[in-house]
Parts: structure tokens; C-alpha cells; sequence
């Protein structure tokens, strides 16, 4: 390992984190790639909690046996959550997708930004780093981020957002989504990651030489709708031959590790993959806001 690569790795050391809305652990492994420790996590899904538990009681067991694998966030006091340094959350994304009928706020799960407000309200972390889908950009003509944004500024909090694409951060896949950073000391300059190369293809993914180089973007449901059906986001030609998606597949095209394993059915895997994010953007983004942290830090002490 050369000395940038290790110091990648250890950027976020000395930081800690929490999980929100964590499915199974995506934004986890992203910071902890980066030398950061988890100390609380939240979901309600009891599969996404059999997969989350399954792959971290070996990292972090401490954390996994502990009352901090939380359940429900709208049942957690915000006092019982330890401190931290920076708030992590993929909140749901149905209310503000195609998929979801665009619904917003009107959606109960909509809602559930507010209890990542109530939390930052209280516990005061250094910075935040939040993950949707990119239809949350312009749901209500705007006015939705604007809301949230006004909410985060209102509890003294700067805010950064902009929409990336997976397939700029090294993995094969057309995943567009709305990243929002903030901190809590506003004078922070922070500049989201500059794209780097793709790193593999999903001729490398399948096995073969497949038509697409940059896959579709993963879902929730629907599969199988096959080649000629617009709808279709997980069939693909391959050798001349139609191939559909499985969880060894979609795993790379999201980024984990290859010893990531799913104690659930292949259906559910393949939903929580749906629903997970893409680690490598998010490492990216995790990075930079490391760098700007780091930097302030380092400016305070001169």
C-alpha cells in the first residue's frame, strides 16, 4: 500500500459516526474504509437487520450486541444516542421517486427527515452527509429540499448538495442520487469528489462480453421484465445471450466487498442491494468531508 492510499485509509480515524436508515450497511463500510468508527446504528426492516448483523457482529461486535443496533428511529430518544462527530443517513427515498408517486411530505415516510433534524438538533455533530434519490432535487418545483435545507440552516448548519452518478466513482452503474453535506461550523469549505475513471464493466461483472459497459440502475422490484420490455433494469445480453442480475452481480455493481454475504432469499437480497447506495461514491464523498474536517482542525491549532 503506498503512503496516499494509507493515508486514505486512516482520514477518518479519530472520527465517529452513526447509521441511520442504515439498510445493510453501506454508508458503514464506506467511512469505516476510511478509518471511522460506528457508533450507533438504526433500521426497522427486520431482513435488512439479518444481513446488516450477519456481515458487522465480526467488525464490530461490541456495537451489534449492544441496545446502539437500534430498531425504529420515530421510537428512539435522541438523548439515549451516544455522541458522535458525523451523522450519516439514507433516508427513505419512495416519497421523492417516480416509483413512489412523488408524494414528499404528504408520505409518512417523508416525514422521517424530521427525526434526523431532531437528532442533529440535539446532539450536534460535526457534519452530516445525506443520500436520496435525485427526484428529491426538483419534487414540489424544489420546494421540498428548499424545506429541508431551511431546516438544517435553521439549526445552524451549512448546506452542500449536488447529484452524482455511480459510474463516475468506478462502478458500472447508472445511479443517480442527491448528496447533501453540512456542518456545523459553516465557515467549512467543501467541494464535493471529482470524478475518477470507471473501474470495471459489466462485461467484467457478468462474465462475458455484455452489449452495456455502464449497467442500469438497481431496483427495489420488477425483475424480469426482459430485454425488449422498458421497464427491463436487469437483463442484459450477454455472449449473445440473455442474463439476469443476481446478488453476486449486484454487489459489484454497488461496491461491496467480496466476502459480503446475504443470510436472506436471493429476492431479498437483491431488494436490499435495490435500496442500498453505492459505497464508492459515498466514500468519495465521506473523504471529502474527512479532508475539510482535517483542514479546519488543522487551521484552529496554528
Amino acid at each position: 500500500m503506498t503512503k496516499k492510499n494509507e493515508s486514505i485509509k486512516n482520514i477518518g480515524k479519530g472520527y465517529t459516526f452513526i447509521d441511520l436508515f442504515a439498510g445493510i450497511g453501506g454508508f458503514h463500510i464506506a467511512l469505516h474504509n476510511l478509518g471511522a468508527k460506528c457508533v450507533f446504528v438504526s433500521e426497522f426492516d427486520k431482513y435488512a437487520r439479518q444481513t446488516y448483523e450477519h456481515n458487522f457482529k465480526k467488525i464490530v461486535p461490541e456495537l451489534i450486541s449492544s441496545e446502539n443496533f437500534a430498531g425504529d428511529i420515530t421510537k428512539i430518544d435522541e438523548q439515549d444516542i451516544p455522541d458522535f462527530d458525523i451523522l450519516c443517513a439514507g433516508f427513505p427515498c419512495q416519497p421523492f421517486s417516480v416509483a413512489g408517486y412523488k408524494k414528499g411530505f404528504e408520505d409518512t415516510r417523508g416525514t422521517l427527515f424530521f427525526d434526523i433534524a431532531r437528532i442533529i438538533e440535539e446532539k450536534k455533530p460535526q457534519a452530516f452527509i445525506l443520500e436520496n434519490v435525485k427526484g428529491l432535487f426538483i419534487h414540489n418545483n424544489g420546494q421540498t429540499l428548499l424545506r429541508m435545507k431551511e431546516v438544517l440552516e435553521s439549526l445552524g448548519y451549512s448546506f452542500f448538495y449536488k447529484i452524482l452518478r455511480a459510474d463516475d466513482y468506478g462502478v458500472p452503474q447508472n445511479r443517480q442520487r442527491l448528496l447533501m453535506v453540512g456542518f456545523r461550523e459553516k465557515e467549512i469549505d467543501f467541494k464535493f469528489p471529482k470524478p475518477f475513471p470507471l473501474q470495471t464493466t459489466m462485461s467484467d461483472i457478468l462474465g462475458g462480453n455484455c452489449t452495456k459497459t455502464i449497467g442500469y440502475t438497481l431496483r427495489v422490484g420488477g425483475r424480469g421484465s426482459g430485454m425488449g420490455d422498458r421497464r427491463n433494469w436487469d437483463t442484459y445480453l450477454v455472449d449473445g445471450k440473455e442474463v439476469r442480475l443476481r446478488p453476486e452481480h449486484a454487489l459489484k455493481m454497488q461496491g461491496f466487498p467480496a466476502d459480503f454475504h446475504f443470510p436472506v432469499s436471493e429476492a431479498q437480497a437483491m431488494k436490499q442491494l435495490g435500496n442500498s447506495v453505492a459505497i464508492p461514491m459515498i466514500q468519495a464523498v465521506a473523504e471529502q468531508v474527512f479532508i475539510s474536517l482535517n483542514k479546519k482542525k488543522s487551521d484552529n491549532s496554528k
